[in-house]
């Protein structure tokens, strides 16, 4: 059973869009985290203080020194949760937000918005706790994707204001309602001493997102320096091609004719690689005409 449903997660993540691959992302540091804490159970209702150091080692903190010691953790607190009912929300908002910004404006521009929105959120959190000192002494930590979120949902309600959403018991509802009122909790939150930096955060993330779609208009894509930055990364554990050298013996005309067959099928392959490499990173949509024919006629042999 257990072999079937890695089978399945594998094959959700390979053929997935972002969305899908953000989500199984975060599913599974949702179910790692909560396993470390299995090893480190509380008692007497109190957190094991073993648990919190571990935790902490993800989580985005208040402390400049922690921070400059700990880089990872501008990245690793927007992929970290604790409670259940906090990732089934971040990750519902992802999907239903984060379908309509892949749609309309591409499946590549997903996770540098979620990154860079989780960014900024991080520093929000960061530079507001500092500034304005809530949360009282001490160092504090923040962790979830909801900076990060916000930054998608903001995004899609900048691309489509009156796209129309069906909410449950309400109907349709148009996005740039969504998204405002949504804006407007995070701005109340700041005010009430609970989760105010969470709130910042989510605010910082939302600022991002409807920054980047507005720079996108202009013609300023943010996302291309993150994409590229992946795309050298990953050429770094790809091993390299080498082209195979091919001998031909023009004595044996069979022979000439056969290593001209070769020739075909390893051109015929790269070609078929370098486009299931294009679906992989933008999607099957933003394949040409001649590509999806070659793919078609590829899948019926």
């Amino acid at each position: 059973m257990f072999s079937s449903l890695w089978q399945d997660i594998k094959r959700e993540y390979e053929n997935g869009n972002m969305i899908t691959r953000i989500i199984l992302v975060n599913i599974a540091v949702f179910v790692a985290i909560n396993m470390v804490h299995l090893f480190f159970p509380n008692f007497g209702g109190k957190i094991n203080e073993s648990y919190i150091t571990i935790r902490n080692l993800f989580c985005m903190s208040s402390s400049w020194m922690y921070v400059l010691t700990h880089p990872w953790v501008i990245i690793t607190n927007m992929f970290l949760h604790e409670g259940f009912m906090h990732i089934l929300w971040n990750m519902l908002f992802l999907y239903w937000f984060g379908r309509i910004v892949g749609d309309l404006i591409g499946n590549q521009r997903v996770l540098p918005i979620y990154l860079l929105g989780g960014l900024v959120g991080a520093l929000t959190f960061f530079l507001s706790i500092n500034i304005l000192g809530y949360g009282g002494p001490g160092i504090h930590f923040a962790l979830g994707a909801s900076g990060a979120v916000m930054a998608i949902v903001a995004a899609a309600g900048t691309i489509s204001p009156d796209y129309n959403m069906r909410l449950l018991l309400i109907g349709d509802v148009k996005l740039k309602y969504v998204v405002a009122v949504l804006v407007f909790l995070d701005v109340i939150a700041t005010s009430k001493n609970v989760n105010t930096g969470g709130a910042f955060a989510h605010l910082g993330g939302a600022g991002f997102g409807y920054f980047f779609v507005t720079q996108l208009r202009n013609g300023t894509d943010y996302s291309e320096p993150v994409n590229r930055f992946f795309e050298w990364v990953s050429n770094l554990f790809q091993p390299k091609k080498v082209k195979s050298k091919m001998r031909v013996s023009y004595k044996n005309p069979n022979l000439k004719q056969q290593a001209g067959s070769d020739t075909d099928t390893v051109s015929h392959q790269e070609k078929l690689d370098s486009i299931l490499d294009k679906i992989r990173k933008n999607g099957l949509e933003h394949l040409s005409e001649e590509e999806k024919e070659f793919l078609y006629n590829a899948s019926k042999k």
